[in-house]
């Protein structure tokens, strides 16, 4: 049996698609299973609640020997400390994986172990990590970059300024990874059932591309100039703040931008990283222009 947290996110919903091309008993859990499609609805045992609370994860991992572990950035998004936001809602679930004889957890986080200081919510999702690896079940923890799907949230910009934004210095090379590519890395160890032990997967897409880049290939495949312009931090933190966030969500937001800048996700080694090959190229192509166009 595999459970899958956050089956109706941008990563879950994939993740879920994959897993059922197989023949794993599959369940999910969920604080809206309407939002699942029905015909996924029909092929899956459906647990109401939230991953966070320990009634619903002890029941939807009972019985069963694989989960796919996400938090949800939006249920933390008020509280006033983001390292007992991401470790608190991540306690439930280490007490369930002891308690249910849960064999292996894949979970989703970020980049930046051993960086050289606090990095935000990248180190408070490091920090969950290390709850789930002290119960001692087989981990992989797959550690990602900014995700290219993040730039749909600026597609009505792109339309109709033929602009993006961001906090990131505008030549500044690093990784970004499709969360398609994403979901298909998860999947494919939720599957397996072979490996064993703890460790890190870095997820980094197949190459590192500046900002100013990705307006070049932009551009290029919407057809018009599109421009990159630069947020500074403090501006970016208060435009977070003012979408209601905490101060202390908006501000690891800007602790986690700021380590970026410093070149937090291009200390991970290719070499060990997972297969991404989708380019930002080709992600603009098939996810960003039929976006912009709508």
């Amino acid at each position: 049996m595999i459970v899958i947290t956050t089956p109706t996110g941008d990563i879950g919903h994939r993740v879920l698609e994959h897993v059922l091309q197989g023949s794993e008993s599959v369940r999910a859990i969920a604080r809206d299973p309407s939002r699942i499609p029905q015909e996924i609805r029909q092929r899956v045992e459906v647990i109401q609640g939230s991953h966070g609370d320990a009634a619903p994860i002890e029941k939807a991992l009972t019985g069963a020997d694989t989960l796919f572990w996400l938090i949800p950035p939006e249920p933390l998004m008020n509280l006033n400390s983001v390292d007992e936001a991401y470790t608190g809602f991540t306690r439930p679930a280490a007490e369930a994986i002891r308690k249910c004889g849960v064999q292996r957890v894949v979970a989703v986080s970020a980049l930046g172990r051993g960086w050289h200081k606090g990095a935000g919510l990248a180190t408070a999702n490091i920090k969950a990590d290390d709850v789930l690896a002290s119960t001692g079940v087989a981990l992989r923890v797959l550690a990602m970059p900014s995700f290219m799907d993040n730039l749909l949230r600026q597609a009505p910009a792109i339309k109709e300024k033929s602009m993006f934004s961001s906090p990131i210095h505008a030549d500044l090379k690093a990784p970004t990874v499709a969360t398609s590519d994403i979901a298909a890395v998860a999947a494919k160890f939720l599957v397996d059932t072979t490996w064993t032990g703890q460790a890190e997967v870095p997820v980094l897409g197949p190459e590192d591309i500046s900002p100013n880049e990705m307006a070049e290939i932009l551009s290029d495949v919407l057809g018009k100039p599109v421009r990159y312009q630069h947020t500074p931090i403090e501006a970016y933190k208060s435009r977070m703040a003012g979408r209601g966030m905490s101060e202390a969500f908006a501000q690891g937001l800007a602790d986690m931008m700021t380590a970026k800048n410093e070149g937090m996700d291009n200390t991970a080694s290719r070499a060990l990283a997972a297969d991404t090959p989708t380019t930002f190229r080709q992600w603009c192509e098939t996810v960003l222009k039929p976006a912009v166009a709508g």
